[in-house]
């Protein structure tokens, strides 16, 4: 019974902690990062799909993304949607590939960006509070329907807090790579 409560949990934890690493990915950090590219979609005869689906995404050095569409009439309905996204890029195209090269950011954007990060951490960090609160009343009701003795659901208790302490650990790990990521360039 405590050990579906465990493992919904941490399921659930370890699920954030993929929504936070993928929001991460989606940062900028002058770097050539093919997750930024993630959220862009394009018209394809006539339906929105994701850049990935309709061409090939490359990094041939680090600050420089190749995009090489399936079909060379998506050329400037790729680039249109790149310039049209809110990160700030601007491709160049030779007809056959588009190229985006990384600019460099500058100190006040990459304050931007950490400030970013930490409420993208703390985003995860109150998804997994409320993860625990769930899990911790599924405990007391367990307790309170007699299914398990008091000391078993203290027990409980403390397990669920330490599956929290561990998943939050993660999230200040990934934070702490990302910001230095953005202000190491």
């Amino acid at each position: 019974m405590l050990d579906n409560v465990y493992d919904e949990v941490k399921r659930k934890m370890d699920t954030a902690i993929d929504h936070l690493g993928k929001e991460l990915a989606g940062v900028r950090t002058g770097r050539a990062s093919l997750g930024l590219l993630d959220g862009i979609k394009v018209d394809y005869y006539g339906t929105m799909s994701l850049l990935n689906q309709v061409a090939s995404l490359t990094t041939p050095d680090a600050l420089t993304i190749a995009i090489q569409p399936w079909e060379q009439k998506l050329v400037p309905v790729i680039e249109k949607a790149i310039m049209m996204s809110d990160l700030g890029l601007m491709p160049t195209n030779d007809g056959k590939v588009i190229r985006i090269s990384m600019p460099s950011l500058t100190e006040e954007r990459r304050k931007e960006l950490t400030k970013h990060v930490k409420k993208l951490a703390e985003e995860a960090k109150i998804a997994l509070r409320n993860i625990r609160r769930d899990g911790v009343e599924k405990i007391k009701k367990l307790e309170k329907d007699k299914a398990v003795s008091e000391d078993d659901a203290r027990k409980a208790t403390d397990k669920v807090q330490k599956i929290i302490d561990e998943h939050i650990a993660i999230v200040d790990k990934k934070t702490a790579a990302k910001e230095k990521e953005i202000m190491d360039r």
